[in-house]
């Protein structure tokens, strides 16, 4: 059973050193217990300490890295079953399917789209992380050229084939990158394991249901393989979702070693119909993918899939929030108005979606709030005199504009007086209360 925060923090070496990137080090046991960091990020813990709590503090789903460098993404790492307990750590990424029997032309649209369908929304670029590249035609070269074309897009990439041999050549052509070898099972569990060994690759393992699954994942554990990706064979919902389910809460019990490791689906092979293929990827995401290999990304389709996963695995307990800093909208000069604001993501979207609407430059300071609304930031003391006015003095704006007057939201008028008493040389003019009624304000 996973070791609690305090137990941890007792082996810890209570340095508070900040070389694993956390304020103290009991910060720093607290993203362990919940499965958000990684032991080895002490450099400090003893060799005793390590040896009792790298399994202990390790999470019921082991987390597993696929990729390399600017195309390594993270699956796993769940503690809970639900987000309310704690939180989701990481997102299920979204694949598009090529195989070696497509032409071309339909290879280079497919990957195009893994360009072209990416979405801002709340400071937060929403896209596809994944191309699955599939082995139908038994052709090792064939599928080598096929890998080498997506390695140049730049994506993650899980390999699929059954055929070991099909899957060394693909490597071949990987340039370095620790793709998601899939396709282990039963009868090849030892080739594609030797392969993924010596190649240090996460593997994808498939059963004909979670029993045997169990029987392979013993097998590849058995070899030294631990970073596993696992399929129980289900190929329509209502078996996927029931060993979901079954594989989620038989890993959180701690009984059961051999599930303990992310899924992989695929919502193309239990339908033909692409709506209701979303209607499965989007169950899938919710009741526990790990990994989700779409047989197609259509705009209309991909983003409710992309804004499902940023609700589900947004941490509840944490706002989302906007960096802090001088915002420029629409093209702003020397004469142009400032505005502040929180950063409180929907603030800032509201607010500067509402400037570019009045057509009128601005810049908008956004002032570091952790994440809370103005009238909360307030009540907070995080939006109040004594802190907004080092941050004007100390950000820079008074270098980008000639004028003196920063515009502050209407709900914060109680300070506007202390507010000059801190900037002395500003006019302070309070703004409408009510972001809709920014476009008019401005051209007033």
């Amino acid at each position: 059973m996973a070791l609690s925060g305090i137990e941890i923090f007792k082996q810890l070496p209570k340095t508070n050193c900040k070389e694993c990137d956390f304020p103290t080090c009991l910060a720093f046991a607290m993203s362990l217990s919940q499965g958000k960091s990684e032991l080895e990020q002490c450099p400090h813990v003893s060799d005793e300490a390590k040896a009792m709590l790298s399994e202990a503090s390790e999470p019921p789903i082991r987390t597993v890295s696929i990729g390399a460098n600017g195309s390594a993404v993270k699956v796993g790492g769940e503690t809970v079953a639900f987000r309310h307990e704690k939180t989701f750590v990481n997102h299920p990424p979204l694949a598009i399917l090529v195989t070696d029997g497509m032409d071309d032309g339909e290879v280079d649209a497919r990957l195009g789209k893994m360009e072209q369908l990416q979405y801002d929304r709340v400071g937060l670029t929403l896209r596809p992380e994944m191309v699955a590249v599939q082995e139908t035609q038994g052709d090792a070269d064939k599928f080598a050229g096929l890998v080498g074309k997506v390695v140049a897009s730049g994506c993650g990439m899980v390999l699929i084939s059954s055929n070991a041999d099909v899957l060394a050549a693909g490597l071949k052509a990987c340039d370095g990158q620790k793709p998601l070898l899939y396709g282990a099972n039963k009868d090849n569990a030892d080739q594609i394991g030797g392969l993924a060994k010596e190649n240090g690759c996460p593997v994808g393992v498939k059963g004909d249901g979670i029993d045997e699954l169990m029987e392979v994942t013993e097998k590849l554990t058995g070899m030294g393989l631990k970073d596993l990706v696992i399929d129980s064979g289900a190929r329509s919902l209502g078996a996927a979702l029931k060993d979901q389910i079954a594989i989620r809460r038989a890993a959180l019990s701690g009984d059961c070693k051999p599930l303990g490791f992310p899924t992989i689906v695929f919502p193309g092979e239990m339908t033909d119909d692409p709506l209701q293929e979303v209607t499965i990827a989007a169950t899938l995401i919710a009741k526990y993918a790990g990994l989700v290999v779409l047989s197609d990304f259509d705009g209309a389709s991909l983003f409710p899939l992309l804004l499902e996963r940023l609700n589900i695995f947004t941490d509840p307990q944490r706002p989302m929030a906007t960096e802090e800093g001088i915002y420029e909208i629409g093209g702003p000069d020397e004469n142009s108005p400032v505005l502040i604001t929180s950063n409180f993501s929907l603030s800032y979207f509201i607010v500067s979606g509402e400037i570019e609407t009045s057509r009128i430059p601005c810049y908008l300071l956004v002032k570091d709030t952790e994440g809370l609304s103005v009238l909360t930031a307030w009540a907070a003391g995080k939006f109040v005199a004594d802190e907004i006015g080092p941050f004007v003095q100390k950000c820079g704006i008074a270098d980008k504009v000639k004028h003196r007057k920063l515009i502050i939201p209407g709900f914060a008028a109680q300070i506007s007086g202390e507010l000059e008493d801190e900037l002395p040389d500003w006019e302070i003019v309070i703004g409408p209360r009510e972001a809709a009624h920014i476009p008019a304000f401005l051209k007033s």
